[in-house]
């Protein structure tokens, strides 16, 4: 028989009207991978952060190994052997790799008051060599580096001191293939030690593959607890969703012909040291795709064809002659930008939803001497908060209160009412739940039935292969291949390109 390692025990939290997580309990055994699934707002991300110390509960307890814990902060979960790697950045900048690994812990290279910063860098290194991550050093700035290998920081920041429970939390949206099978081995490490990993993904293929148990939230109430081995995907879906998942999901047609109108055309893009020499068309009507590994380069892609690299080599020009240097231009000319960093690049985080819905729609919606109207922006945000299902509520909520899976609503409600003839998507479906990813797909389909031009960035495989009329594969900052649409297409073929 298995042993306890933690009890949840009645759990409740709210935020004002919103009832997060409501009377939830449930055990997660020791030595385990446990799953924790639910829709977008059903209370996954709630429970874990009150569990390590980021929300206080409002009632019930957490029993850990007999003992009742109560952590006010990450730092006091940590001491009582509970850590976390968050959905999203959680390194902080303007520190190095070392001061991000021991935040909290500092004490323990301090004497006589004064900090061994050579001791805290080489104790550092040796964890980030262990872990086969010795690329990134600990003594320089960790805003010197991307947002993966900042994940990759995290992951020993939260594992190097044996904790008895690590939550992971979204990582594995934050990283690509290859930093996704160094989390995947991490987490086998841990269970093979005895400790517990609480694990959220809404890639129900992934929560089967790694996990041993999944409970599965609703609305933030507790629906089940079952056995991974015992399970397939549609019977998850119906747990999550209350209902049978049925309609199609990805693209269901190949073989149309793509408008040989040609919308924008990219010519010798380079951003020294990231990108080189990368020249495409996308047509009206198209869906482009872009794929690679973590360094390939694809996401500055994205981030180079809006103007959003101050210092961007070559030309990208719109079919009126139009050229995009910089983001004004862009929006001023029906583009759309959706980046993979949601929190510190698509959204205002202490903003109302209302007001990040409304903000590059504001030329449309003021009045003809250019004053705002809050009815009116209210109406507007309302309208296309609800075509995205966001979960809040009201308009007037801050974008920082929601979910990882709503914020990413707000950021595709504001590009759809901002009703953008081309659109860059940057991990459009980064944790999103299985029901509104559908939903996104389908939105992407008539987009492009409607003549809209999408660029769709991803390190998702099977959407890349099942929403793209093309795929670009990046290698090293160049274009390595060019795919197109096929029903015998398969990711070892993508692979083959990427490697």
């Amino acid at each position: 028989m298995s042993e306890v390692r933690l009890q949840i025990k009645n759990l409740c939290k709210s935020f004002g009207i919103t009832r997060a997580v409501q009377d939830v309990s449930f055990d997660i055994m020791k030595g385990e991978v446990h799953a924790l699934i639910g829709e977008n707002g059903s209370g996954k991300s709630t429970l874990t952060n009150c569990l390590t110390g980021i929300y206080s509960k409002d009632s019930g307890q957490f029993i850990l190994d007999g003992k009742e814990i109560n952590p006010r902060n990450q730092v006091e979960a940590n001491d009582e052997g509970v850590s976390i790697i968050v959905q999203e950045l959680g390194t902080l900048d303007s520190l190095t790799v070392a001061e991000n690994i021991f935040l909290g812990h500092e004490n323990k290279f301090v004497k006589f008051g004064i900090k061994n910063t050579a001791a805290m860098n080489s104790q550092a290194n040796d964890l980030l060599k262990q872990y086969g991550f010795d690329r990134i050093k600990a003594s320089e700035m960790v805003d010197s580096y991307n947002f993966e290998d900042r994940k990759l920081v995290e992951i020993v920041k939260a594992t190097y001191f044996n904790p008895k429970i690590v939550v992971v939390d979204e990582t594995t949206t934050a990283l690509s293939q290859e930093g996704r099978e160094e989390l995947y081995k991490h987490i086998n490490r841990i269970r093979e030690e005895g400790n517990t990993v609480i694990f959220i993904s809404h890639d129900l293929q992934e929560v089967l593959r790694m996990s041993d148990s999944i409970t599965v939230l609703r609305d933030g109430v507790y629906i089940d607890t079952v056995k991974s081995a015992d399970v397939n995907e549609d019977d998850l879906k119906k747990l999550m969703v209350g209902r049978e998942v049925s309609g199609s999901y990805y693209r269901a047609d190949y073989g149309e012909a793509v408008s040989d109108e040609v919308v924008l055309t990219a010519k010798g893009v380079t951003v020294p040291g990231l990108i080189q020499d990368i020249s495409f068309e996308l047509h009206k009507g198209e869906i482009l795709g872009f794929g690679g590994l973590s360094e390939s380069g694809m996401h500055e892609v994205g981030k180079a064809v809006f103007g959003a690299s101050f210092d961007r080599e070559g030309s990208v020009t719109l079919s009126d002659g139009t050229g995009i240097k910089d983001i004004p231009t862009a929006i001023a000319h029906s583009m759309a930008y959706t980046s993979k960093d949601r929190d510190n690049e698509s959204v205002v985080m202490n903003q109302g939803i209302g007001d990040n819905i409304c903000l590059p729609s504001l030329d449309s919606i003021s009045n003809k001497a250019g004053i705002l109207m809050s009815k009116k922006m209210k109406e507007f945000a309302g309208k296309h908060a609800a075509t995205m299902s966001v979960k809040m509520v009201n308009t007037d909520q801050f974008v920082s209160d929601l979910s990882g899976g709503n914020k990413q609503k707000v950021v595709l409600a504001r590009w759809i009412g901002k009703d953008s003839d081309i659109l860059v998507l940057d991990s459009p479906t980064r944790g999103i739940d299985i029901k509104v990813k559908q939903d996104i797909y389908q939105l992407m389909d008539r987009m492009r039935k409607e003549g809209k031009s999408i660029i769709m960035i991803s390190e998702e495989m099977a959407e890349l292969i099942g929403m793209c009329d093309r795929i670009l594969i990046m290698k090293d900052g160049r274009i390595n291949a060019e795919l197109m649409r096929d029903p015998n297409m398969d990711e070892n073929k993508l692979i083959e390109q990427m490697v």
